[in-house]
C-alpha cells in the first residue's frame, strides 16, 4: 500500500528525502485552515512553492476546508458558506494536480434523529454528485470524525455507489475513541475504503502520535490491512517530520508495512 505523509513547507528537504526514500505521497493540510482560505495571495504563494518542487503530485491529496462545513444544513446561508469553502478547496487541488480531496462527515454525531441522519445521507448524495461532475479529475474521500460508528459513512458509501471517484478515509485514530469496536468500522467500510489515515493515541483523545506510541492494538493492524484493497492508501498522519520517521522505523520492526 502506498504511503503518504503531511509536508511542512518549512522542513521541505527533509520530506522530499524521506519521500523519495521510500516512495511516499504527500497529503496537504496548509490549505483548511480559515486564514489561509482569507488570503488569496498566501494561497497563491504555497501553491507556487509546492508546484515548484521537482516532484510528481498526481498521486497527491489535499485535505479541505471542514472546521465549520455544514453542507447538510437547513440555514442556506450556511450551507452557502460551506459550499463556497468545498469548491475552493476542489480549486485548489485541481491546481495543484493532486488526485483526491478529504473532507469530514461533520454531522452531530450524538443526534439520533431518523429525519436528521436520512437528511444528512440525502443531501450529501446529492452535493458530492455535483461536486465529482464538476471536477472530473479529482476524487472525494470522506472521513470519520467525531463519528460514533460507521454506520451514516456505510449509508453514504452504498448511496454514492455507482461514483467510482468517491470513496471513504478511515481514520483509524477517530474510530479506535469512537467507542465502536476497530473491528466493525472495518467490517462495514473495508470495501468502501480508498484511503487510510493512522497515527496512535491513548485511546481516549486525538493525539496524533507516533506509531507504537499510545495505546491503539497494532498487533493487529496488518489483519485490519489485509480486509482492505491493495489499492488502498495510507497516510502516517502525525505532527512532525521526525515523528513520521519514528513510526516508519516502528512499523518496520514490526513488519507492518
Amino acid at each position: 500500500m502506498k504511503l503518504y505523509c503531511i509536508p511542512k513547507y518549512e522542513e521541505i528537504k527533509g520530506y522530499e528525502e524521506l519521500a523519495h526514500n521510500y516512495n511516499m505521497a504527500f497529503e496537504y493540510n496548509d490549505f483548511f485552515v480559515p486564514s489561509v482560505f482569507m488570503n488569496k495571495q498566501r494561497i497563491s504563494e504555497m501553491i507556487g512553492n509546492y508546484k515548484a518542487l521537482e516532484r510528481d503530485r498526481s498521486q497527491d491529496t489535499l485535505h479541505g476546508a471542514f472546521l465549520d462545513v455544514t453542507i447538510h444544513s437547513d440555514d442556506p446561508e450556511i450551507y452557502e458558506i460551506s459550499k463556497r469553502r468545498v469548491y475552493q478547496s476542489m480549486d485548489i487541488a485541481r491546481e495543484l494536480g493532486v488526485k483526491a480531496v478529504i473532507f469530514h462527515t461533520n454531522f452531530i454525531a450524538n443526534f439520533h434523529s431518523k429525519y436528521y441522519q436520512d437528511k444528512w445521507v440525502e443531501r450529501n448524495r446529492a452535493f458530492w454528485r455535483e461536486v465529482l461532475a464538476n471536477y472530473p479529475s479529482l476524487s472525494v474521500y470522506m472521513e470519520n470524525m467525531f463519528d460514533e460508528s460507521p454506520d451514516m459513512l456505510q449509508r453514504l458509501a452504498i448511496a454514492m455507489k455507482e461514483e467510482e471517484r468517491f470513496g471513504v478515509c478511515l481514520d483509524f485514530a477517530h474510530a479506535y475513541i469512537s467507542g465502536t469496536s476497530m473491528d466493525e468500522w472495518v467490517d462495514k467500510l473495508g470495501r468502501y475504503t480508498k484511503h487510510i489515515h493512522i497515527n496512535d493515541n491513548d485511546g481516549v483523545s486525538d493525539m496524533h502520535m507516533p506509531i507504537g506510541k499510545g495505546r491503539f492494538p497494532w498487533e493487529r493492524y496488518t489483519e485490519y490491512i489485509a480486509k482492505f484493497s491493495k489499492e488502498v492508501s495510507v497516510l502516517i498522519e502525525v505532527r512532525c517530520l521526525q515523528d513520521v520517521k519514528d513510526s516508519i522505523v516502528y512499523m518496520e520492526k514490526n513488519e507492518l508495512l
